[in-house]
């Protein structure tokens, strides 16, 4: 098995990666089982916070490193919560995340909000595999998932916004979908689908 090393400590993100590179023989091994903290994301942008961390865990593990920086963006907020979507509802650094906060003032800030295609809302996800810390030509996969945010809770599966994010192809949210077919039609899934097109390149 090839290893690899992710830069997050989310475990359902985590157990969603290993189970599309596991049968590819590839070993994700997460960045807090090396003792390897967690980079800072200072940058406005996925792909910037995503390098920075691939790199960040490349350089303390001395493994290849992939990184996901991931978020929602909606339509009527401008685009937000955009890269801090983990963090939307944080009112100080050292207050820890939490889904169910995040996904309250989400539905705070959307109330009222009635106009038809408002509610629009898709999942970025951007992958970045570093070789090495030095990596000169990191492989860089995107991928996107569009919907539209419900206002009540729907299902119990997935993580983050996934209750509040509805799928009209499927008619269900997120929460809703199994994991096999989240897998597939996800942003995650479509980058990842991108990312090991270009494995062999390892």
């Amino acid at each position: 098995m090839k290893k690899l090393v992710l830069a997050s400590n989310n475990a359902k993100k985590i157990k969603e990666l290993n189970a599309l590179l596991a049968p590819l023989g590839f070993e994700v091994i997460p960045q807090g089982q090396l003792g390897i903290p967690e980079a800072e994301e200072p940058h406005c942008t996925f792909v910037e916070n995503a390098l920075a961390k691939a790199r960040h865990a490349a350089q303390h593990s001395g493994l290849p490193a992939l990184a996901d920086d991931s978020g929602l963006c909606v339509k009527a907020l401008g685009g937000a919560p955009g890269v801090i979507s983990a963090r939307y509802a944080q009112t100080s650094a050292d207050e820890p995340k939490s889904d169910a906060r995040n996904n309250e003032k989400l539905l705070a800030d959307l109330a009222g909000c009635t106009t038809p295609g408002d509610r629009r809302a898709h999942f970025v996800s951007c992958l970045v595999l570093c070789r090495s810390a030095d990596d000169p030509q990191p492989i860089i996969a995107e991928g996107e998932w569009h919907g539209e945010i419900v206002d009540q809770y729907r299902g119990d599966g997935g993580f983050g916004y996934d209750p509040l994010f509805f799928v009209p192809e499927f008619g269900q949210t997120a929460a809703e979908l199994d994991a096999e077919t989240k897998n597939r039609v996800s942003h995650r899934g479509r980058a990842m689908q991108k990312l090991i097109e270009r494995l062999p390149e390892l």
